[in-house]
């Protein structure tokens, strides 16, 4: 079943939508992407006549209610991209009746799933290593299922279009389809879309294939570019991690990010990529600051010898033209994580360049992802997030589908 051959006419549908969008101190939205990214599933519903309750989590409350975290903040957002009134139910596991009440073309709005621990599934108040735990998970299942039973009740219908949680086996993500038929569980529009971007980075892959990797991190990226290094023609990888490769290699890096205990792993990565015929490409030079800081003098060194007192913040212009070389000529082109500091504009100078290139690379013909947080930030940032054919609305769940990792909100729809 998918959502174009579903008749929603007089159904009440439960949606499960990524609405974890970033709000300032006042409780504003600052982005809107995820939001907009999902209105053609929501206004497909409502067009078909059908009821609306939507769902979804808001930063990490820990199962416990914290007004900070509270979607009637955003609330009057959703009504006005929908066109149309929002009613709000302030208890999303108490929601019976409000959901019983909604008439055809009508919308309600669950609040933050995540106020229950039931949604993440994990035991609350206590440590792994009690002797206790493996029981307190246990019951902490049993309770999952009922919280999810209690979601599906709402509806006739369940609609997975969060793609940013499709990685985790929460109550509304996975544990929820178990209560709907096949004929009444499907992806929404925005899942897939993400589905089918990965699909054409992964499996249709045109040639040359250039994946960028940013990240301050090797350790947290090493799943995915061991399960890239099987894959791509080039592999870019930046960011704060370009310092831990500096480092393995005998450079000097000053106060540049670094992680010492995984200078090995670096260095096997640089063998396997040789291994396998794999161009990695690797910073030559950076733009160094002698404080973290978007106002901090700066100065362009090697990326292997930095002064004592200054950090590496970005990307050098050997290495901007040495990245955009990689990219251009590529048919398929994966982005995940920035080339700097981007969020200081003195050192986003570097992301730029490299967004730049994937735009050329794009009008000439390439299938073009990115995704992350960062990297959709930057995108959007310098306006360019309509000139490449994909941005993805998720971090991790991206990240763990490029590592060849099964999704399980995927999964549950599936049947798998």
């Amino acid at each position: 079943m998918t959502i174009d051959n579903y008749k929603f006419a007089g159904k009440k549908a439960i949606v499960r939508v990524d609405f974890n969008v970033p709000l300032n101190e006042e409780g504003k939205i600052t982005d809107d992407t995820r939001i907009r990214g999902a209105l053609p599933t929501l206004k497909k519903i409502l067009a078909d006549g059908g009821a609306l309750i939507i769902m979804s989590h808001m930063g990490k409350p820990k199962g416990k209610v914290n007004a900070k975290f509270s979607l009637a903040q955003i609330k009057d957002a959703v009504a006005a991209a929908l066109g149309t009134d929002v009613k709000f139910a302030p208890d999303c596991a108490k929601a019976a009746d409000a959901a019983a009440a909604l008439k055809p073309g009508e919308v309600l709005l669950l609040e933050n799933l995540r106020f229950y621990p039931e949604e993440e599934g994990k035991p609350v108040g206590i440590d792994k290593e009690d002797p206790a735990y493996d029981e307190a998970k246990k019951a902490m299942k049993a309770s999952q299922k009922e919280f999810a039973k209690t979601l599906a009740s709402y509806a006739d219908v369940y609609v997975n279009d969060a793609f940013g949680t499709a990685h985790r086996r929460h109550a509304s993500t996975a544990v929820i389809a178990d209560y709907f038929d096949a004929d009444n569980k499907m992806l929404g529009y925005l899942m897939e879309k993400e589905v089918k971007a990965v699909d054409n980075v992964l499996s249709d892959i045109k040639r040359p294939f250039t994946a960028i990797m940013g990240g301050s991190k090797v350790s947290t990226k090493i799943g995915i570019i061991e399960n890239l290094m099987e894959k791509v023609d080039n592999l870019i990888l930046c960011g704060g991690m370009t310092y831990t490769f500096a480092k393995a290699q005998g450079g000097k890096i000053g106060q540049s990010i670094c992680e010492d205990d995984k200078l090995a792993l670096a260095l096997d990565i640089i063998e396997k990529a040789k291994a396998k015929g794999v161009n990695l490409v690797l910073a030559t030079d950076c733009v160094a600051g002698d404080a973290f800081s978007n106002d901090a003098n700066t100065k362009v060194c090697p990326v292997n010898d930095i002064p004592d007192g200054w950090e590496g913040l970005d990307i050098g212009p050997d290495t901007m033209k040495l990245f955009a070389d990689a990219i251009k000529g590529a048919k398929t082109i994966l982005w995940n994580g920035p080339a700097g500091v981007f969020e200081f504009d003195n050192f986003a100078v570097g992301s730029r360049a490299v967004a730049d290139a994937i735009v050329e690379a794009t009008a000439n013909g390439a299938f073009s992802l990115v995704g992350g947080g960062d990297s959709v930030a930057c995108v959007n940032k310098f306006g360019l997030a309509d000139k490449v054919s994909y941005v993805s609305t998720g971090g991790g769940a991206l990240l763990e589908a490029i590592e060849g990792k099964v999704l399980p909100g995927i999964a549950a729809i599936r049947g798998e």
